[in-house]
């Protein structure tokens, strides 16, 4: 019988190790996997390439894992957001290392990542600085750059709900970029706040399919960043 559960987001993360490249979910808080982030910076594995859409906030989750010196280059659109000091700081004194990427053009390297798509154009950041260096064609008369899928070792993903089988379902805008992850990690870990039967989850309504998810923990009550930061509490807690 199939069953991708696994008892801790310790176990669950127990094998990432030093120089992993791993994809984590989030919108700013919405969809943040802070339980597996936590778990990660237990875990102790350093100089990670994290993928992500910001660097996090105060010093909790993936602000944490930055602040704990265990990430070495970040790729994100967001480095910089109202309650991000750690990853700002350590990288006016050249302690880590940024790949800035827009937006979309993130969401689509992720994308084409998981679908076997190696590269491919685009028209933003065209006369740009982050243009520099990449192939630029013309295609109907509008200048593109060639921009590379983005693959990971592991992807750490907040969803809804997951059944045994780790079919998927999340809550409205943290859904994010949970589902392209999920496509482009070789191992898929999911924090769902609820864990069901499988046959319980409408197959219609399943976002993301279990054949792309490796493992799950349950997370019955995950904390909320931003309850943390306005805390200003700090992880590993103190």
């Amino acid at each position: 019988m199939i069953n991708k559960i696994f008892q801790s987001a310790a176990d669950a993360v127990e094998d990432i190790s030093d120089g992993s490249v791993v994809m984590i979910s989030g919108f700013g808080e919405a969809g943040s996997p802070i339980e597996l982030i936590h778990a990660l910076v237990d875990r102790g594995a350093k100089n990670l390439t994290v993928v992500s859409n910001n660097t996090g906030s105060g010093n909790v989750g993936l602000a944490a894992l930055i602040e704990n010196r265990q990430v070495g280059k970040m790729i994100c659109s967001f480095p910089r957001t109202a309650n991000s000091t750690v990853f700002p700081e350590l990288y006016r004194k050249g302690e880590i290392e940024l790949e800035l990427v827009p937006q979309g053009t993130l969401a689509e390297r992720i994308r084409a990542g998981g679908a076997g798509i190696p590269a491919f154009y685009t028209p933003t950041a065209v006369d740009t600085p982050l243009s520099e260096g990449k192939e630029v064609r013309i295609f109907n008369g509008i200048r593109y750059i060639l921009e590379s899928a983005i693959k990971a070792d592991f992807a750490l993903v907040k969803c809804k709900s997951a059944d045994r089988l780790g079919n998927l379902i999340y809550n409205k805008t943290a859904r994010n970029f949970g589902p392209v992850m999920c496509m482009a990690a070789k191992t898929c870990i999911v924090q769902a706040r609820e864990i069901v039967e499988q046959g319980k989850i409408d197959p219609e309504a399943v976002v993301t399919p279990g054949i792309f998810v490796t493992r799950i923990v349950e997370i019955p009550h995950p904390a909320h960043e931003s309850q943390l930061v306005l805390e200003n509490r700090r992880y590993p807690w103190i």
